[in-house]
């Protein structure tokens, strides 16, 4: 057992989701998190703006306004977003996390006041771990007995400083990375015990870059305190050289922004026209009473269609990830969730204002575990992936990708894993075949196989069904009808359309969702604009 303090300035998703899985994986543990919470007075807060304004100039007030917008926003609209059932990454709360009994939470007003120094020393750490934390004094990181370490999202000693992702794409790195290193006097200077990097892919953007790194974090984190517990941790001197970069001005933030954009740049009038448009549409359809749109006792269920989010393609089948993880905290702030399973039992809010949204995936590909999860997770988005049960785990690949060349699956391991999240896992028959036009026997054959294979490997006894390609002409009556047969209880189509009323079991629409989509279009197609 060890007593670990735990230094941060926020509990952000990712700070929550490391101490979370940290307590998980070590349940005999002790936990003290110390979190540096300044009292600003106006004086303090004045002197701030001023140096930010002098900074950032007239960026800096845009910048104010619209974060105070959309902070006012988001708490008006606070009451259509709460669930009544749980939902991935509930688990990550930090209010669930702090009723674990090994773990103290203090909030301080200064890490380095003499009570705080004094409240971590009666404490008798053997590790600190800084997360997110300001610099350290030695007064504080000397006290744990096996010394304090700091998770670093960079590459050291090459980009010490911050923000995690930015500089080194400014520079053209071709990749990224993470350290956790020993906390020393200089920053981020200290032995490196752990180092890891990810690829920049041909379209990531800093905010993607980020949200991976973040994973990553959580992972080499909990790996270190593995090490500290075995009593095998090993430790590298930092290499010399290298450079401190500092906090970048709004200028030079919009500047990488234009360089390497979440999505396409309108590159004509007709596109500004269109966006515009499309934005106007959602802002005003949005607050308008539902008698004024003709669906007084109708709820609204919007299901959204995903197949793959990665920053490595950009087709009609896949979103970036700094574009999905906007979309989907956009849902998160306005929008009633529901998983599909609640869809198709009618355990919606009828009485809700604005539509019912659920999410759902296709196919199987691997980065819906390693990047669509994580962000569903931080967002707490409910969704269902629907998976193609003989392609699972290969090396086959899908025929609609053979330009690509075979792109890699999930695992029944990673499904298992995100199963046990709390994500829907359904049927998207064996081999992605066209149940319109294949012989009915072979329909019957996939349907019965993939449906075993989803009882044998995640215990699903309730399958869910949703019929690959997706339009009208790819389910014909007899194949439903097999559909029904097989035991599953609903199925999804792919040719567009929003859920008005009553819900068709055997036929909820669906609209799929790409990277041409603009922020403005993906609104408006959540209101219902086709």
């Amino acid at each position: 057992m060890l007593r670990v303090v735990v230094y941060t300035a926020n509990i952000s998703h990712s700070v929550a989701k490391g101490l979370a899985e940290l307590v998980r994986a070590f349940p005999d543990n002790e936990w003290l998190v110390a979190e540096h919470a300044p009292q600003r007075r106006i004086g303090q807060l004045m002197r701030s703006q001023w140096r930010n304004l002098k900074k950032h100039g007239p960026r800096w007030v845009a910048a104010v306004g619209h974060e105070v917008g959309a902070r006012a926003m988001a708490h008006l609209r606070r009451t259509d977003r709460q669930r009544r059932a749980p939902a991935p990454g509930d688990e990550y709360a930090w209010n669930r996390l702090v009723v674990s009994p090994r773990l103290t939470h203090i909030r301080v007003p200064d890490l380095h006041a003499q009570a705080t120094i004094e409240r971590v020393r009666s404490f008798r750490p053997d590790v600190g771990l800084s997360l997110a934390a300001p610099i350290l004094k030695r007064s504080l990181f000397s006290i744990p007995r096996l010394g304090t370490i700091n998770l670093h999202k960079g590459k050291l000693p090459l980009f010490r400083g911050m923000p995690p992702a930015f500089w080194e794409l400014a520079q053209g790195e071709r990749e990224v990375g993470c350290s956790v290193h020993r906390v020393e006097d200089g920053l981020d200077t200290g032995d490196l015990l752990a180092a890891a990097t990810i690829p920049v892919e041909p379209h990531s953007t800093v905010r993607g870059l980020q949200l991976r790194l973040d994973e990553l974090g959580v992972r080499m984190v909990v790996e270190a305190m593995r090490q500290f517990a075995a009593g095998t941790s090993a430790w590298t001197p930092q290499a010399q050289g290298g450079h401190t970069f500092r906090k970048p001005t709004l200028k030079e933030e919009a500047d990488l922004k234009r360089r390497y954009p979440a999505w396409p740049r309108p590159n004509s009038a007709r596109e500004f026209a269109k966006r515009a448009f499309l934005h106007t549409y959602a802002a005003l359809y949005r607050p308008l009473p539902r008698r004024m749109l003709g669906i007084a006792g109708k709820q609204r269920v919007v299901v959204l269609l995903y197949h793959r989010v990665n920053d490595t393609q950009r087709d009609r089948l896949t979103v970036g990830i700094e574009q999905f993880d906007a979309e989907m905290a956009w849902l998160a702030r306005r929008y009633p969730l529901a998983s599909i399973d609640e869809v198709l039992r009618g355990d919606i809010d009828r009485r809700a204002r604005r539509p019912i949204v659920a999410v759902t995936f296709d196919d199987g590909y691997l980065d819906n575990y390693e990047n669509a999860a994580p962000i569903l997770i931080r967002h707490r988005v409910p969704a269902a992936f629907f998976v193609s049960t003989g392609v699972i785990g290969t090396n086959k690949g899908f025929a609609h990708d053979q330009a690509l060349g075979p792109l890699p699956t999930m695992t029944w391991d990673h499904l298992r894993a995100m199963h046990a999240t709390g994500f829907t896992v359904g049927s998207h028959t064996v081999n992605h075949i066209d149940c319109g036009r294949a012989d009915l026997p072979l329909v019957q054959r996939e349907l019965e196989e993939s449906r075993d294979a989803l009882a044998r490997e995640l215990d699903v006894r309730e399958p869910i069904f949703a019929y690959p390609f997706g339009r009208r002409d790819n389910m014909r009556p007899a194949a439903l009808e097999l559909v029904k047969q097989a035991g599953y209880v609903g199925c999804l189509s792919a040719y567009g359309g929003v859920n008005n009323g009553t819900l068709e079991r055997f036929n909820i629409l669906r609209t799929g969702i790409s990277c041409e989509f603009s922020m403005a279009a993906f609104q408006a197609r959540v209101e219902g604009y086709a």
